[in-house]
């Protein structure tokens, strides 16, 4: 790459961010060190990594973690990515360390057609075993295997056999409404996993199902939810708040302050509402969360989201390569920003636009107190159950899932399935011969874990994880405190 090429993109860069009387001083000294480097350092100099790796992202490093340069290749990927549709082979699996066992194929579908079965442990991905990689690069194979053919090698119940299945991924609709169901008397569940076009719509037809305007109450569950669409989240909250209410406001130094609301023919439901977060929840999912908080709509529980509130946007650039840099904020209806503090040693932006709010308390529409400082704090604190001995052991053994597989391979399940004193013992026996030996006192403290878990896996395989999933909601601290607050 020649100077010249460099400095277009450099400048483009640079212009966003320097005073234009900055910029010529500033690029001077940029391309003397370059040309000085280039001249005389002991080995060649590559171009591209010197400022495609080096210089440009350095520009961007003190601004925040989530402005990035993109150089032509990783630009030409994020332009597929935004038209691209999501591919898979149609497999919901249950992810343990070091093992991979499938749960469900649904019709119709790559790993269905192939003949994959519930109970099939996937023993290795293109070559790589699963049993050699942590938790970090299954999942970053597990990605990678749904954009291409696969070739898998898998083990199944009953028989030390290896087989292989060749699979090629298809194009998969993945509603972002991932679960719906009543969660007691008169109070359905929604589990939202992330913010599309067609979200809103979603919730809503979902919300009819229950039972629309009369249900008693309902359980919006945005753990894990990385955000989405602003579009989308505005859409939703919509859902629940008055005509007119705001949602979120967008403040940037370039960027026309915004407020967008309620529009003035929304007709929202009136029921009661409890939204779940955790520590995953971010951005889209933190915009409703806040509105609804902040307007004493619904009652947060769970744990502190992830603090996501920055507005990204993509600059495309000279020589193919692009920029995503961060223009504005997004604050919630009583002026909390969502953006969690950066670290003032490492970041310009946390001393100036991040975090602005010189106040630390909030106030709601009917005056409770909310706190500032990034994400969104809930209104009730809920931690997930620890993880004992027996339990870590049990989990990390896949015993659940194994033993689930084992069952129905003799054993056919209907709705009405309940784990019984016989089958308990059975599963204890299980284990004994796998020298998984709790003692008695143990035993009897986790009886009722160990019956849900028991039931949840059985149904997952038998009926498919949607009635797996119902189950697994009993057992949920954080669901069972939300029905507290709804009053079940």
């Amino acid at each position: 790459m020649s100077i010249r090429r460099f400095a277009a993109v450099f400048l483009g860069c640079a212009g966003a961010l320097l005073a234009a009387d900055d910029l010529d001083s500033q690029m001077k000294s940029v391309i003397d060190a370059y040309a000085a480097l280039e001249q005389n350092a002991a080995d060649p100099v590559s171009s591209e990594q010197a400022f495609y790796q080096g210089a440009i992202p350095g520009l961007l490093r003190k601004l925040d973690p989530h402005s990035i340069f993109f150089d032509p290749g990783q630009f030409q990927q994020l332009q597929k990515l935004e038209t691209s549709t999501q591919k898979g082979f149609g497999t919901v699996v249950s992810i343990v360390p070091g093992r991979v066992i499938v749960l469900q194929t649904l019709p119709g579908t790559p790993s269905a057609k192939a003949g994959l079965t519930p109970g099939d442990e996937i023993l290795g991905i293109n070559g790589y075993q699963i049993s050699r990689l942590d938790s970090d690069q299954l999942m970053e194979l597990l990605g990678q295997a749904r954009q291409m053919p696969a070739a898998l090698d898998v083990r199944r119940a009953g028989t030390s056999r290896v087989m292989r299945f060749t699979l090629i991924p298809e194009e998969m609709q993945q509603p972002s409404v991932e679960r719906s169901f009543f969660v007691a008397a008169g109070i359905g569940y929604i589990k939202v996993g992330s913010f599309e076009e067609s979200t809103a719509k979603l919730i809503q037809e979902a919300i009819e199902k229950l039972g629309g305007e009369n249900l008693n109450g309902l359980v919006l569950d945005l753990r894990g939810n990385p955000g989405g669409l602003l579009t989308a989240a505005v859409e939703t909250a919509s859902l629940f708040l008055p005509p007119g209410a705001p949602i979120v406001t967008v403040r940037g130094r370039n960027v026309p302050e915004h407020t967008e609301k309620v529009p003035a023919t929304a007709k929202p439901y009136r029921f009661k509402l409890a939204i779940l977060l955790n520590e995953k929840t971010a951005s889209a999912s933190e915009i409703v969360s806040g509105a609804m908080q902040d307007h004493d709509r619904a009652t947060i529980l769970g744990v502190p989201s992830y603090g996501k509130g920055l507005v990204q946007s993509v600059f495309p650039l000279s020589e193919s390569t692009g920029l995503a840099l961060t223009t504005a904020l997004y604050y919630t209806p009583s002026g909390r920003s969502i953006q969690k503090p950066l670290d003032a040693a490492r970041f310009e932006l946390a001393a100036t636009t991040a975090h602005p709010n010189g106040v630390k308390q909030f106030h709601t529409d009917k005056g409770r107190i909310v706190t500032g400082g990034g994400g969104i704090q809930p209104d009730i604190v809920v931690y997930p159950p620890a993880m004992n001995r027996l339990r870590a052991a049990l989990e990390g053994s896949a015993s659940f899932p194994n033993y689930a597989t084992e069952y129905l391979s003799q054993h056919k399940v209907t709705d009405d399935f309940e784990v019984t004193p016989e089958l308990l013992d059975q599963f204890k026996a299980y284990l004994s011969d796998r020298a998984i030996q709790p003692g008695v006192a143990e035993w009897s403290a986790e009886r009722e874990y160990v019956e849900n878990r028991l039931k949840t896996e059985i149904l997952n395989q038998a009926l498919g994880v949607d009635k797996g999933d119902q189950v697994e909601a009993q057992r949920d601290p954080v669901i069972l405190r939300a029905l507290e607050t709804l009053g079940r």
